[in-house]
């Protein structure tokens, strides 16, 4: 596999005589609604053999196939004193093995689309998060229709997990999280109502997500955390976090969450590495390489690397242009963007700084934009990153969003551990 980034006057047709593949597969591997491609545009081309093109060198064919240059010389001995001439056959190495676990958070609709998805994207899994539960400030917990959807996971050898939020009808509220973790009667009841819930549904563990934690409630969450964790440490259930991104402990509203603390309790983190710009921000890349890696970075510092799952999103954003802090911008998927790129005919940009792709566009309304989503691209740095610092795996946000180029990118870095 090598990603190719479309050229002006490049086709779908251009491109399968080229590299030797079929149109119909880089349709399929490159979700592709119609055949039309633009400039810019990030393909995935499933194959492993590269055929060498006017201008080829061993490093570039290295580069797009996100192997070592030593790891290409191998698969290529042969090569190693002959200059690539056009036409050449370079035999593309498998990566070196490397057993990731993998989670993908699913909004539970209680329909058979939850079964389908489920079902679809199980070969790739080892955890589903499911989407949500809200807890109340007396521990009570919202109700969900997911027993169709837990059945189907352990049928198709994944572990559900339950995602617990502190949402309310306006947002994630530190405020309910606080009189929660301050009133220790309600404390332990949602403590005992999510073991009850976890373990009566059939649950494989249970995955908090609670956001936007004040900092003096900081040793309260982590207690809260160590709590849950004795209680479902009687059936070996699990927890589980999603927790935001932190590059310091300088960072003020995000003080409120204890990495070494937090790390030494849950059986893993999913650390949510997005959103350093999002609705409600100026326009730029929602997951940029360097902020991501300082992430990492920090968190190793304070938590075991076995129990780190990196946070991928599967979309981007659409910001009017100029930028007015009263305007939210749109959430979008990383497929949808694409499209929208192709429907307005203009290039996608790559910005080599952030390793995150581009466009601006302007609609029927004469109204510019600009986007920042993932591609191919992207989110292979990103899992670059996981192997480099040998990380326990990887997580979407979320999968119902679609993106079709996904699993050939998991499954090029990644062997999928299954726990069942």
């Amino acid at each position: 596999m090598f990603v190719y980034v479309v050229k002006r006057g490049d086709s779908l047709y251009s491109i399968s005589q080229k590299y030797e593949v079929s149109i119909d597969m880089i349709r399929l591997v490159n979700g592709l609604i119609t055949p039309n491609i633009i400039p810019g545009q990030a393909l995935l081309i499933d194959t492993n053999r590269y055929v060498v093109q006017l201008g080829d060198s061993l490093y570039k064919i290295a580069k797009i196939s996100y192997v070592s240059l030593g790891l290409l010389m191998d698969a290529n001995p042969e090569l190693a004193s002959t200059s690539l001439e056009p036409g050449m056959e370079v035999v593309i190495p498998e990566m070196p093995d490397y057993t990731a676990s993998t989670l993908g958070y699913i909004y539970i609709t209680g329909t058979q689309a939850d079964q389908d998805l489920i079902q679809n994207f199980s070969p790739y899994a080892t955890y589903f998060s499911f989407f949500e539960y809200r807890f109340l400030d007396d521990g009570s917990l919202s109700q969900l229709n997911d027993l169709e959807g837990i059945e189907t996971a352990w049928r198709r050898d994944t572990a559900p997990l339950v995602t617990i939020t502190n949402l309310t009808t306006s947002g994630f509220s530190s405020e309910l999280t606080h009189q929660m973790l301050n009133n220790p009667s309600s404390r332990q009841t949602l403590i005992k109502n999510i073991y009850n819930m976890v373990s009566t549904r059939g649950y494989a563990g249970v995955n908090i997500d609670f956001e936007r934690i004040l900092a003096e409630d900081r040793d309260l969450f982590s207690t809260f955390l160590s709590e849950l964790k004795d209680q479902l440490d009687r059936q070996e259930l699990l927890l589980t976090i999603a927790i935001p991104p932190k590059t310091s402990e300088d960072i003020s509203w995000l003080r409120g969450y204890d990495y070494g603390a937090i790390g030494s309790v849950v059986d893993f983190m999913l650390i949510m590495a997005y959103d350093w710009h999002h609705m409600g921000s100026v326009p730029g890349p929602v997951a940029p390489i360097d902020q991501v890696r300082k992430t990492i970075e920090f968190a190793l510092k304070n938590v075991k690397r076995n129990k780190i799952l990196l946070g991928i999103p599967l979309y981007g954003y659409d910001w009017k242009l100029p930028y007015d802090k009263d305007i939210l911008a749109s959430a979008i998927s990383n497929q949808n963007a694409v499209e929208l790129a192709i429907s307005h005919g203009v290039p996608i940009q790559y910005s080599e700084e952030s390793q995150s792709p581009f466009f601006n566009y302007v609609d029927q309304t004469g109204q510019s934009h600009v986007v920042w989503f993932e591609d191919s691209r992207s989110i292979a740095e990103k899992n670059k990153l996981i192997t480099e610092y040998r990380l326990l795996g990887v997580g979407a946000w979320q999968l119902s969003l679609g993106f079709a180029q996904g699993p050939w990118i998991l499954t090029k870095f990644f062997n999928v551990r299954k726990i069942v």
